[in-house]
């Protein structure tokens, strides 16, 4: 897996202050997507094991609340397994810290089921505690939602959704 940035102090892709990290390769190539570079999965530079140590030291940080993937798409099949590590690293040492995905992939037909799903994703899921899932649709563009880009995306709270077997929406209010 490639890696296209990180952001050591983000703002934007989550609650609180996090370490973001836009994994590279997309198949999913939404019209004007704001992150149309990361598309290619040989974009940006190798996710190595320094770089998860170096995400790990960043998110150690007392101010920082967690960590957002993006992309590019991190759920894409061939990134389920560059960061499957990292979640089970960051769950096991640093397991006060939470887990924020943004993905293209829809939950119930993608990725509990569907083309995204392989053997590790159910793993990988349990490891997320908020999901915003959807396509970024152009047609459907609001700049006033929080942690989305368009209205048909959902901010997921995902622990709840897996012991309820039911979408629960993180409340934002």
């Amino acid at each position: 897996m490639n890696y296209a940035t990180i952001k050591k102090y983000d703002i934007a892709n989550g609650l609180g202050v996090r370490v973001s990290l836009f994994v590279s390769g997309c198949t999913h190539r939404c019209r004007n997507c704001f992150n149309a570079v990361a598309w290619d999965f040989a974009y940006g530079q190798p996710f190595t094991k320094e770089v998860e140590e170096e995400i790990i030291i960043s998110l150690n940080s007392p101010v920082v609340q967690g960590l957002s993937l993006l992309g590019g798409e991190p759920l894409e099949p061939q990134n389920q397994y560059g960061i499957l590590d990292l979640l089970r690293r960051i769950k096991r040492e640093l397991p006060d810290k939470d887990i924020w995905c943004y993905t293209g992939y829809t939950l119930e037909t993608d990725l509990w089921t569907g083309k995204a799903h392989i053997e590790i994703t159910d793993e990988i899921l349990s490891m997320i505690d908020v999901l915003v899932d959807g396509k970024f649709v152009e047609e459907l563009k609001n700049i006033t939602l929080k942690f989305r880009g368009s209205s048909n995306q959902r901010v997921i709270d995902l622990k709840k959704t897996l012991i309820n077997k039911k979408v629960i929406l993180l409340n934002l209010n």
